[in-house]
C-alpha cells in the first residue's frame, strides 16, 4: 500500500467555511439558493482568529435577479457586522482594496473602490449630507510594485486620519472549485494579505492598528491540487449518474455541459477501486493530499483561476462597491 507522507501538507484556504469548525456554526439559513454561514469564534482555533465570520454562498451574480437577491443578503450582513462591533452612524471608516491590481485575479480590491462613494473630502469641507457618512478609501497595491509594505502604507495613513473603524477587501484563496468566484466571507477579525497562497504579511486586525477591521473576502484563485482532486471525485459521480441514466432519451439530446449530474450519489467504494485501483479506496483529503505529493516535487501545484475572470471580478466588485454603499451611508 503505498504511503502518503503527510508532515508537509497543508492545502491553503482563507475560509472559515472549509475549516474543521462545525461545531462552532451557531446561525444558518437560506434565502431561495444562496446559503449563508454564521460562526462565532471566542478564542484563536486553527490559525483563525477569535470573532465573528460570516460566510455567503451563491450560485450565480451575472443576472439582474440573481444580484439583486445576493445583494440584498449582503447588506444584512454587512449591517449586522456593523451592529456587532457596535460601529456608530458617526463613525469615520476607511476602505482599502487590498491586492495587484495589474493581477486581474488579485485586484479585487482595486476595482472594488472604483465603486464607493467617497465622501473625507467633503467632511473637510463642511459641504456634505448627514446622511453620508465619513468614507475615505486606500490602494496600498503591493511590494513587489512601490517597494514598500502595505502594512507600513496602511499603518501610517491610519495614524494621520484616524479612523474609527476599517473595511479591507481582497481576493482569497478556497480548497473546493465549487467555492471559486461563488463565496463570500465577511469576519470582524481581520486579515492577513497574502495568506492563501503562503505569502503572509503583516495582519491588519485591530490588534495591529488599533481599531476594528473587517474583512471581505471572495476566493478567485485555487491550487491545481484541488481541480486535479476534485475532478477524481466529479468522476465517479459523473459515471455513478451514467449508469443509471444509459436509456434516458432526454439526457441524449441534451449538449453534454448541460447534463447535471452533480447531485447524484457517488460510486461504492467497491465501484471506485475497480475503476481507480488504490486511488479509487481513499477519502476526499486522502485523494487530495496524494495529488499534492504527486505535484508538489515538480513545481506542478499552481494556483490558477477561471477563464472569464476578468467579466466576474467586475460583476463582484460591482457588488461589494454597491453593497458597502448602502450599508456605510444612508442611501
Amino acid at each position: 500500500m503505498h504511503s502518503i507522507d503527510l508532515s508537509n501538507y497543508e492545502l491553503r484556504t482563507d475560509l472559515i467555511i472549509e475549516k474543521d469548525v462545525d461545531n462552532f456554526i451557531n446561525n444558518s439559513y437560506q434565502v431561495g439558493d444562496i446559503n449563508v454561514s454564521e460562526i462565532t469564534l471566542e478564542k484563536d482555533i486553527d490559525n483563525k482568529k477569535k470573532g465573528k465570520y460570516c460566510t455567503i454562498t451563491y450560485k450565480d451574480i451575472t443576472d439582474s435577479n440573481n444580484y439583486s437577491k445576493v445583494l440584498n443578503v449582503l447588506i444584512k450582513e454587512l449591517k449586522k457586522n456593523l451592529k456587532y462591533l457596535k460601529i456608530k452612524d458617526n463613525d469615520k471608516c476607511l476602505v482599502i482594496g487590498l491586492g495587484n491590481r495589474n493581477i486581474i485575479s488579485d485586484a479585487l480590491g482595486s476595482k472594488t473602490l472604483s465603486n464607493i462613494i467617497v465622501t473625507r473630502h467633503m467632511y473637510l469641507l463642511n459641504d456634505v449630507d448627514n446622511k453620508y457618512r465619513n468614507v475615505s478609501i486606500l490602494e496600498p497595491s503591493v511590494m513587489g510594485i512601490t517597494g514598500i509594505d502595505s502594512f507600513e502604507i496602511i499603518k501610517n495613513i491610519v495614524n494621520e486620519i484616524k479612523p474609527n473603524f476599517i473595511i479591507c477587501i481582497d481576493s482569497l484563496c478556497a480548497k473546493n472549485i465549487d467555492r471559486l468566484n461563488k463565496t463570500i466571507q465577511i469576519t470582524t477579525s481581520g486579515i492577513t494579505p497574502g495568506s492563501g497562497i503562503g505569502n503572509n504579511k503583516e495582519e491588519l486586525s485591530f490588534d495591529t492598528l488599533g481599531v476594528n477591521v473587517i474583512a471581505i473576502g471572495v476566493p478567485t484563485v485555487v491550487s491545481s491540487t484541488v481541480i486535479v482532486s476534485d475532478t477524481i471525485n466529479y468522476l465517479f459521480q459523473k459515471i455513478s449518474y451514467t449508469k443509471d441514466n444509459l436509456n434516458n432519451v432526454k439526457d441524449k439530446l441534451k449538449p453534454i455541459n448541460k447534463v447535471n449530474y452533480l447531485n447524484k450519489k457517488t460510486l461504492s467504494k467497491k465501484e471506485k477501486q475497480e475503476i481507480l485501483g488504490m486511488v479509487g479506496i481513499l477519502n476526499e483529503d486522502e485523494i487530495k493530499k496524494l495529488v499534492w505529493e504527486v505535484l508538489a516535487p515538480i513545481d506542478g501545484d499552481m494556483i490558477v483561476t477561471t477563464k472569464e475572470i476578468d467579466f466576474i471580478i467586475d460583476k463582484i466588485s460591482n457588488l461589494l462597491g454597491e453593497a458597502l454603499n448602502k450599508s456605510l451611508h444612508k442611501i
